[in-house]
């Protein structure tokens, strides 16, 4: 191990025995007739692999439905998923049911243009055996809006989405398409003609979506003995009624719905969820009345009140602006951030992921401070390249799935259980050889010279690598403005801006061994270095635990459980390389006791994860689980909303919620401003989370949000809090804001 992480060289004489080959003939094939058949199949095949807008597949035609035949800079465009589908067959609702799952798009769309959202018109009721789906039958038009900026580039515009549904009778089938459409962008909409079928279609089924409920409308629920009773006011009589709710496990969905007419509205009662431990503070979804009127509401717990009109519109508006000013702190220019990324990379070796490694490579350069100086700077150059390296290889892997049309943020491997897993582990095993229980580097020298010769550079390298790796989720304090306007850039900007940062992160050690005259005012090598490097196994190991609480924290206790007993592996292998020190057969055993950790962290990662509900801080009973809606739903209420886009595996989150968020007069400030609460928790992948992320101009965690009613964009606060810069936020609130209002208050 020391000679992994120290440089250390033991140059051995090699042998290399080399083995006789044997090459089978093969027959000569002339290149040109090889390639002449292979271009006449591509562009005889071409037509095949050419995108269209619409599709046909098992019992559904889909179709991505565009009126216009021009977009309009600066202006919002309708468009829509179409689904005609075979008779007895359906497709599903946002909220499925019982069983199965929304139709998604996944957009490829050039610079300047986005999507909104599927917009979900009003559903049915679906019994199917003892299950009740919600979905539609027949043909159905799923809205949404396109946005176009203002920099968008005028010409030709392919629309390209990836299409993926679930198409049910008695058996259900997933499906999936590739849509393109093309329309043209311009300056002016003089030119723009309808284009048909798309504007019959989009006419005659877009107005299908549920409305916001009328001004006078009151609505409230009282729990019962099983269920609730849901009060309508509507002013008028209402015979027929069907709830369809937005929240999965509220009520029994197959149970009958009975309503009770009464002289200004209904009363319908509703069955409880079997496995509802709680009754909810809200009723929210779509009331569907006689003659197919469909109204979006929310009830409170209580008697009836007046219910907010605009969620629905504040939710599509609040996208849009968003999405065009994606937070008002944008970073100016590529220079500034570039610069920002550099220092960010300096100060992350001071940080408690990353100064145990550093920490290590320092001792090492002490120890060879003596040594040739051309090979010390030699470790420099190559402790650079493996941080370099795996800052572009970490980016491309995260530009090419969302190039794929996955959805991720800085941090992304954090919210593995194979990654957290198999981390632990190798700091683990690290803490065990600082802490003294074996030397990996005895047994490594005895596989051979040549081996033996490269481990100094290969440990410099590796080195790096892991410097990397423990060191991304403690770039958010300082990074998070400057990697999310990176990974909104082109791939040449995002490389620059985490080069920058890569090379931030390596210039101490590097500058050290570029220049040999400095390593004069380290202290002299002596004993003392073995017992502190014993003691830096102290962090190593408490980094252990740590990711062993975010994966008990996130994945359950038996996930937990599964780590340990990997853990015991790593130490029996240990135990192994210690008690025989360069024995080849040692060395083997103890391999295979590590594979045999690797093999049990991916195959527990999959059978024994289960994902918990939300972080431990939300127990606190004044913060909620986040959601878009929610936040909507409070603005229309007019209450400020403070978010929180936290993780477990985010050190900076957890500091801040300590001594910021949690303090009491911290506490009471958010009491006394009527400020909503919300924690959106990204210790596991949520797209949710990210796509908001993003329209914030972030891509990692902490982010700290402000939404101020009446304003467009949410006041993002530092990512590095105080008690006084909290405090300082609430009071620069509006005063009708921080009012409580009738609505806010039958919440409690």
């Amino acid at each position: 191990m020391r000679a992994l992480l120290f440089g250390y060289e033991s140059p051995r004489p090699s042998s290399r025995r080399k083995r006789p080959t044997t090459e089978p003939i093969v027959p000569k094939v002339r290149p040109i007739r090889v390639i002449s058949a292979f271009a006449f199949l591509l562009v005889a095949g071409w037509p095949a692999f050419a995108a269209s807008a619409s599709a046909d597949a098992l019992h559904v035609h889909v179709q991505l439905v565009v009126p216009s035949s021009a977009l309009v800079r600066g202006e919002p465009a309708n468009a829509g998923l179409y689904f005609k589908l075979e008779p007895g067959w359906h497709v599903y609702w946002k909220n499925a049911g019982d069983s199965g799952e929304p139709p998604r798009m996944k957009w490829t769309l050039p610079n300047g243009i986005t999507a909104g959202a599927l917009q979900f018109p009003a559903p049915k009721r679906l019994p199917l055996g003892p299950l009740m789906d919600f979905g539609y039958e027949d043909e159905v038009l799923f809205p949404f809006e396109l946005r176009v900026a203002q920099n968008a580039s005028s010409g030709a515009a392919a629309l390209h989405a990836k299409v993926d549904w679930l198409v049910c009778r008695e058996v259900c089938i997933p499906g999936k398409a590739e849509l393109e459409a093309t329309r043209s962008v311009s300056d002016s909409g003089g030119n723009s003609v309808s284009v048909e079928p798309d504007a019959s279609l989009y006419t005659r089924l877009a107005n299908g979506l549920p409305q916001p409920p009328a001004a006078a409308w009151k609505a409230g629920f009282e729990p019962a003995a099983d269920g609730f009773r849901l009060t309508i006011v509507t002013g008028q009589k209402e015979k027929q009624a069907a709830f369809f709710p937005a929240e999965q496990s509220v009520i029994d969905n197959p149970a009958p719905q009975k309503v009770t007419p009464t002289a200004n509205g209904l009363m319908l009662d509703l069955k409880k969820d079997a496995n509802l431990a709680a009754n909810p503070n809200h009723l929210a979804g779509v009331l569907e009345l006689s003659g197919g009127r469909a109204y979006e509401i929310f009830a409170p717990a209580g008697p009836p009140v007046a219910m907010p009109r605009a969620l629905k519109v504040s939710v599509v508006q609040s996208r849009h602006d968003s999405a065009a000013n994606p937070a008002n702190s944008v970073p100016p220019g590529l220079a500034r951030i570039v610069g920002l990324a550099f220092l960010g990379g300096l100060i992350l070796n001071l940080m408690p992921c990353v100064f145990p490694v550093l920490f290590l490579k320092g001792l090492a350069l002490m120890q060879s401070c003596a040594d040739e100086r051309d090979r010390v700077r030699k470790h420099g150059l190559v402790y650079t390249a493996g941080i370099l390296v795996s800052f572009w290889i970490l980016v491309a892997v995260l530009l090419g799935l969302r190039g794929a049309g996955a959805r991720l943020g800085w941090g992304f491997q954090f919210q593995s259980p194979v990654f957290l897993s198999l981390m632990a582990g190798l700091l683990f095993f690290l803490g065990l050889s600082l802490a003294g229980q074996f030397e990996i580097g005895l047994s490594l020298t005895s596989a051979g010279g040549s081996l033996a010769a490269k481990q100094g550079y290969t440990g410099s390298f590796f080195t790096g690598v892991l410097a990397v790796i423990v060191a991304t989720p403690c770039t958010a304090p300082f990074m998070g403005a400057a990697i999310g306007y990176a990974l909104a850039q082109s791939a040449a900007v995002t490389f620059a801006v985490f080069t920058a940062l890569a090379l931030g992160l390596a210039a101490p050690y590097a500058v050290l061994t570029l220049q040999p005259a400095w390593t004069r005012a380290l202290p002299k090598p002596g004993a003392w270095m073995e017992v502190l490097r014993q003691a830096v196994s102290v962090p190593i190991f408490a980094t252990v635990i740590w990711l062993a609480w975010v994966l008990a924290n996130a994945y359950g206790a038996t996930l937990l459980a599964a780590l340990l007993t990997g853990l015991l592996l790593i130490a029996i292998a240990g135990w192994f390389l210690g008690r025989w020190p360069a024995k080849r057969w040692s060395t083997v055993v103890a391999t295979v006791i590590l594979g045999g950790f690797i093999a049990l962290s991916g195959w527990a990662s999959k059978q024994l994860a289960v994902r918990t509900a939300t972080s431990a801080s939300l127990s606190q009973g004044e913060w909620e689980l986040w959601s878009v809606g929610t936040v909507n739903r409070y603005l229309s209420q007019g209450r400020p909303v403070f978010v929180d886009f936290t993780a477990n595996w985010c050190l900076s989150c957890q500091v801040n919620e300590r001594v910021a968020l949690g303090k009491p007069e911290v506490r009471k400030a958010f009491a006394g401003s009527n400020v909503a609460l919300l924690r959106a928790d990204w210790t596991q992948h949520d797209d949710a989370i990210t796509d908001t992320l993003t329209k914030l101009g972030r891509s990692g965690v902490p982010v700290y949000a402000l939404y101020v009613p009446g304003e467009s964009s949410p006041r993002l606060l530092p990512e590095v809090l105080t008690p006084g810069i909290v405090t300082d936020a609430l009071n620069k609130l509006p005063h009708s804001a921080s009012q409580p209002t009738v609505a806010s208050s039958s919440l409690k």
